[in-house]
């Protein structure tokens, strides 16, 4: 059996969803009692490869809300966060996905030294942040998308905004090694992983964000946008893709150009109708019974190979090999990443 570890985006979304999933008791309570409110699991999850194998699952909300960071309450965060994780290991599940913030706070926090909550000795082998098969797809939405908009990769600029981290990091590599773009900027606040990412790939240029963006024909942004920042969106080439992996997922709201075309990143379709409810209460996807979050899907893409391990986990360990082993499966069992519907231009 396969878990999904989720959050919802604020206290008022959390409250409308509590209503709809049957948990009037939570609908009316602020920002405290969420702080205080116990993991649950909300939803049972039936899932159908394109091979005819069917598995199934359990969705966990942790009930974190980004409001708790906001107002630094990081203690109750942590706390969601591990208190999901053993919830789904006391109820069987095999391998769990660390959706969202869930993954970001694990690692920020150095929560792997939390090894017991109450009674449950945590086996972190059962969890997966998701973030290879997320790399991937952001991989393929690049390559993709990029022929849809007439991008030349060959000739194309890239800037990767968040390269430092764990998807980023991975998404550099897997440019730098399967594709023949043309030159491949690096952004990110930590200089000392940017000039050990350049050195491993041998190649990029490290600038800050207003250098790198008029050069860039793709831009994968990986990381949270920062507050006030304002991006002109005539001072950016004409067609530019733009891939948002961050979350949440807010480009599509900052900047509106004709010449710009914005693809929710790390983002993929499943071939077949998924048999759920949470996905069409929290509205997060266009086409809830068949699109998700990539990182949700590497947890049913373990359970449909009966991989049991944490094949996702710690900071900058994804290799170009384990991309393509779990893009194998993802393609295997009927996923594809989520592209622009028609040709934009």
């Amino acid at each position: 059996m396969f878990g999904l570890i989720g959050h919802l985006n604020s206290l008022e979304h959390a409250q409308s969803v509590a209503q709809e999933l049957g948990y009037p008791e939570y609908a009316d309570q602020g920002l405290d009692f969420w702080c205080s409110a116990p993991p649950q699991i909300v939803d049972d999850i039936k899932v159908t490869s394109v091979t005819g194998q069917q598995i199934e699952g359990k969705y966990v909300e942790s009930c974190f809300l980004p409001e708790m960071l906001a107002t630094r309450r990081i203690k109750a965060a942590t706390r969601k966060i591990i208190n999901a994780m053993a919830h789904a290991q006391k109820h069987g599940i095999d391998i769990t996905a660390l959706g969202g913030f869930s993954s970001i706070i694990f690692e920020n926090f150095n929560l792997q030294q939390i090894k017991q909550v109450r009674n449950v000795q945590l086996k972190f082998e059962q969890f997966t942040t998701g973030n290879t098969h997320t790399a991937y797809i952001i991989c393929q939405q690049v390559e993709q998308a990029a022929k849809q908009l007439g991008i030349d990769l060959n000739r194309a600029t890239v800037a990767v905004c968040g390269a430092s981290g764990d998807i980023g990091s991975a998404v550099c590599r897997w440019l730098n090694a399967r594709t023949d773009v043309a030159d491949l900027l690096l952004i990110a606040r930590n200089q000392e992983r940017l000039q050990a990412l350049q050195a491993e790939l041998g190649r990029g240029k490290i600038l800050d964000l207003e250098t790198a963006l008029p050069q860039a024909d793709i831009v994968v942004w990986v990381a949270s946008m920062p507050k006030g920042i304002e991006i002109d969106a005539q001072m950016l080439k004409h067609p530019c893709l733009m891939i948002d992996g961050g979350y949440p997922k807010n480009l599509a709201t900052k900047i509106q150009h004709p010449g710009v075309y914005i693809l929710n990143g790390g983002i993929v379709e499943h071939s077949l109708d998924i048999d759920w409810k949470i996905m069409k209460i929290v509205n997060f996807m266009d086409v809830p019974a068949r699109q998700l979050f990539a990182c949700f899907a590497e947890s049913m893409l373990l359970e449909f190979e009966k991989v049991y391990t944490n094949f996702s986990w710690g900071r900058n360990q994804i290799t170009v090999a384990k991309m393509d082993q779990i893009g194998q499966m993802s393609r295997k069992h009927g996923f594809r990443p989520l592209l622009f519907e028609n040709s934009p231009v």
